[in-house]
């Protein structure tokens, strides 16, 4: 049993607690709130707060020496800062756009995909993701990382939300209540080869971030969910 602190008490914190508690974790801390007080009996910190104070909810807990996973989206430009914060403090840290483990497999499909597909240049590739309009940011992090290995192997200038020939495309829906459905597009005059991912409810987001937590208790270093599920 592990003690966990659940910075981001919304939907997802919620049904985190329930299956961390299932699997015989206790919750020693649950909130929303800022500031906060991270305990000292804490052995993990899972992170699913909002894009404005996930760096300094991370920071405060890698500053106690803490082992974090966060999934967060939307603060990328701090993520650096906050492996750096893991290193100097001698603690562990893992930053994933989506703990799911369906998604992290269907990421290892998806880099193979690129590789594949990089010589022919008559598939144009495009990324759709379609979320609940809760959601915060616009593309979603995980449409960021399925779109990364397609950038590099086509040298596209990076991405942009609507139509680019420079840019890969990347194409974000809002509506209802979808957790979450990712499809990388392939196209060509003659036929399309599509890689999807359709998450049915929030559980396996949430089974993975505990599975996370478990793994990361007693780390040293920065940590990918790869190292997790050893892929």
């Amino acid at each position: 049993m592990s003690n966990f602190v659940l910075l981001g008490y919304g939907r997802m914190g919620k049904r985190i607690q329930e299956i961390a508690e299932e699997r015989g974790h206790r919750i020693v801390l649950a909130t929303s709130h800022t500031p906060v007080s991270i305990p000292e009996s804490a052995d993990a910190v899972i992170n699913f707060s909002t894009p404005d104070s996930a760096f300094e909810l991370v920071a405060l807990s890698l500053s106690q020496g803490i082992p974090v996973i966060s999934g967060t989206t939307g603060w990328d430009h701090l993520v650096q800062k906050a492996n750096e914060m893991a290193l100097e403090n001698n603690t562990a840290f893992i930053y994933s756009s989506n703990f799911s483990l369906g998604v992290n497999l269907t990421f290892a499909v998806n880099k193979k995909l690129a590789e594949l597909l990089k010589p022919y240049s008559q598939y144009k590739v495009s990324i759709e993701e379609i979320h609940h309009k809760h959601k915060l940011d616009a593309p979603s992090g995980t449409a960021i990382s399925l779109a990364q290995p397609h950038i590099e192997a086509r040298a596209f200038d990076g991405y942009q939300l609507g139509d680019s020939t420079e840019k890969l495309p990347i194409y974000s829906i809002r509506k209802e209540e979808i957790p979450g459905t990712h499809h990388v597009n392939y196209k060509s005059e003659i036929d399309e080869i599509t890689l999807s991912h359709e998450a049915h409810n929030r559980d396996g987001f949430a089974l993975g971030s505990v599975i996370a937590a478990e793994w990361i208790v007693g780390k040293k270093g920065i940590f990918t969910m790869n190292d997790v599920l050893n892929l």
